[in-house]
């Protein structure tokens, strides 16, 4: 290792970068906390979440159906993230805290994930709510740290490749563990449980060792920290960065335009994402082995629309395949509305993975070619675009669950989602896919 003395006159270990060790730890961190995002966000809790709550909730003195309570959840928790994540940006680029930070909410994320073990009836509803919301909030408070560390540890020019190494993880690592789970809740019997439902919870436990365990990997060969005291400077840092890339977005109409356009389907993809299965749930009547069938076509065809969708794109332009994708989504919402048995939905979440790793990827890639040239800002532009993401998401999933309170069903709540999309489709018909000038 090397030592240099910066124009700040603070000292800084400068680390050889690219050391296949570290990059493979780093990586590592994915496989250990994509298990929570996919098996319980996703697969797992809604539906459990569903049939421990009562159909209706009295909070504050409001009636809210189980389904609004769980979509309000997590617009609350990411409103949280939304919130903080400029703070946690500015900690991270300019306290020299990375590896606190990212042992602390991988720590809060399992921790709450375990219990989850004690969410077992209405009477103990305020836990499942708290760690439920404390685990997203873990979860997505260590990414923004996890994410700090890549230009650290690689490369510009190895950006990409290390990127899908820490997906190509997190994917395996996710499957493999809801695998596990379905083996354990299919035959509950083996395992001394009276019925499926009661061995759902050894899910959250499992999940929850797998995230603090594995994690141990990346906090042991991540570099260590080269802290720098506090000031009221590094706390307010991120949020000036985020106001200062706003106004730059706003002087440049292409990218603005863009990011509307953005912000409407990623409301949409992210609703589908996290509440597919609650609907499933709710109105089709899926059981947890169902839903976890169900999770899994997502995750297989996903990975085979991210590929075609990137052909696509390749042979016809991104906005072509983007605006495409926005039409699926809309018909697919319509389906939604309008499927009536488990087969049907099956065939539909066929075509939601179909249109999900492709959107995800590709809306991050073209931005990316939105940037202006030679820019240093890159971070901040994305932190922006992260936060956009975030707040995109609370929209999305509060919208959802105050139109399924007022109308009595998740149908109409679907069908609102093709909105979104429309919404998003005009405003992309205007964007122009060129390098903005710096």
């Amino acid at each position: 290792m090397k030592e240099e003395i910066l124009d700040s006159d603070q000292l800084e270990i400068k680390l050889i970068k690219n050391q296949p060790r570290i990059l493979q730890g780093w990586a590592f961190f994915d496989w250990a906390n994509s298990a929570y995002a996919l098996v319980i966000t996703v697969a797992i809790f809604p539906g459990y979440f569903l049939h421990v709550t009562a159909d209706e909730v009295v909070i504050l003195g409001m009636r809210i159906s189980d389904g609004a309570l769980y979509s309000y959840s997590l617009s609350f928790a990411y409103l949280l993230i939304a919130l903080v994540s400029p703070l946690l940006s500015g900690i991270a680029d300019y306290g020299g805290r990375k590896k606190v930070f990212l042992r602390f909410f991988t720590t809060l994320g399992a921790l709450a994930c375990m219990g989850l073990l004690f969410f077992t009836s209405m009477a103990t509803l305020w836990v499942g709510v708290t760690c439920f919301i404390l685990a997203t909030i873990g979860f997505s408070g260590g990414l923004v740290f996890y994410n700090a560390f890549l230009p650290e540890i690689a490369t510009e020019d190895r950006y990409d490749k290390v990127s899908a190494m820490g997906f190509s993880y997190g994917f395996a690592g996710s499957i493999i563990l809801l695998v596990t789970n379905l083996i354990v809740i299919q035959n509950f019997s083996w395992f001394g449980f009276s019925e499926s439902l009661k061995a759902v919870p050894v899910a959250f436990v499992m999940v929850g060792l797998w995230w603090l365990g594995f994690s141990q990997i990346p906090l042991r060969r991540l570099p260590e920290d080269a802290r720098h005291p506090y000031s009221k400077d590094m706390l307010k840092r991120g949020y000036e960065e985020v106001s200062k890339t706003a106004k730059r977005v706003l002087a440049r109409p292409n990218m603005l335009r863009y990011l509307s356009a953005f912000f409407f389907a990623n409301a949409g993809v992210q609703s589908v994402l996290y509440l597919a299965s609650i609907f499933a749930e709710k109105e089709l009547h899926f059981d947890t082995s169902s839903l976890i069938i169900l999770i899994l076509i997502l995750q297989i065809v996903g990975i085979g629309g991210a590929f075609f969708f990137a052909w696509v794109s390749s042979k016809k332009g991104n906005k072509f395949a983007l605006i495409t994708m926005m039409i699926m989504w809309t018909l697919i919402c319509v389906g939604g509305y309008i499927v009536k048995t488990g087969l049907d939905f099956y065939f539909l979440a066929a075509g939601v993975g179909l249109v999900m790793g492709g959107m995800q990827s590709l809306a991050r890639a073209t931005y990316a070619k939105l940037l202006p040239e030679n820019t240093p800002d890159t971070a901040s532009y994305f932190s922006f675009y992260d936060i956009l993401d975030k707040l995109s998401t609370v929209m999305g999933t509060f919208l959802f669950g105050l139109i399924t309170q007022l109308s009595g069903g998740m149908r109409n709540s679907v069908l609102f989602l093709a909105v979104f999309f429309i919404i998003s489709l005009i405003i992309m018909r205007r964007v122009q896919v060129t390098r903005d000038v710096a």
